[in-house]
């Protein structure tokens, strides 16, 4: 874990640099391997042109320069496949620690969120114990509205928005009609009552507000 954390994240343009590596390599490896293939398939068609005598004098009299040409791309096709081999792994590592990072993120966002919700809980407990029970019902409501108060912030800030749509033109992508009703005052196909609100984060419904909607007068 000390190992994960020291570790810096790669930049932008190390990601594309690390990217463009191992497509680089693969075109290599392709290159090497369509280079060899060339070379047997000169070989075998020289082989069945020559008369058998003089393939076999041609055999006998080969110069060592061909074979070791030939070993030469072996070799270098062999080493373009091991290094994207390795830079394939290396890729898989770095997206599973990217992965682990995200998580980790989003982990310590939502410990943050609990922790203040949990000053919410502690709250309501001291309003409800009983030494701190106000007999003054004003009194009373008034500590249950702070509290309240105090839960809806830690919503807003957390990116939550109510959807209140009275009066509003009914939307089906954000609103869910229960039922249709008549109105003298809202016009038709606008929202006359919201039965429950909706809510969303940013730009993501999280839930439709379910709404009661005007069919005219």
């Amino acid at each position: 874990m000390a190992e994960d954390k020291n570790e810096q994240e790669p930049t932008a343009e190390e990601k594309a640099k690390f990217e463009q590596d191992v497509l680089k390599a693969a075109e290599d490896a392709m290159k090497m391997e369509a280079e060899a293939n060339k070379a047997d398939e000169a070989q075998a068609e020289a082989a069945t042109e020559q008369p058998a005598d003089a393939a076999e004098q041609a055999a006998d009299q080969a110069p060592e320069s061909t074979e070791s040409a030939e070993d030469v791309l072996k070799a270098e096709l062999a080493a373009a496949n091991d290094r994207n081999l390795r830079l394939m792994a290396e890729f898989d590592n770095f997206r599973r620690r990217s992965a682990k990072e995200q998580l980790e993120l989003i982990e310590t966002a939502n410990g943050k969120l609990l922790e203040k919700l949990s000053e919410v809980q502690d709250n309501f407990e001291r309003a409800f114990a009983s030494e701190n029970k106000a007999k003054d019902l004003e009194a009373f409501e008034k500590g249950m509205q702070m509290i309240y108060n105090q839960f809806a912030k830690i919503l807003t800030d957390a990116g939550l928005e109510q959807i209140d749509p009275t009066g509003a033109e009914f939307d089906p992508n954000c609103h869910e009609a229960l039922m249709q009703q008549p109105s003298e005052t809202v016009p038709e196909g606008h929202v006359v009552t919201v039965f429950q609100k909706g809510y969303k984060l940013k730009n993501k419904i999280l839930k439709t507000a379910k709404v009661i909607v005007s069919s005219g007068k």
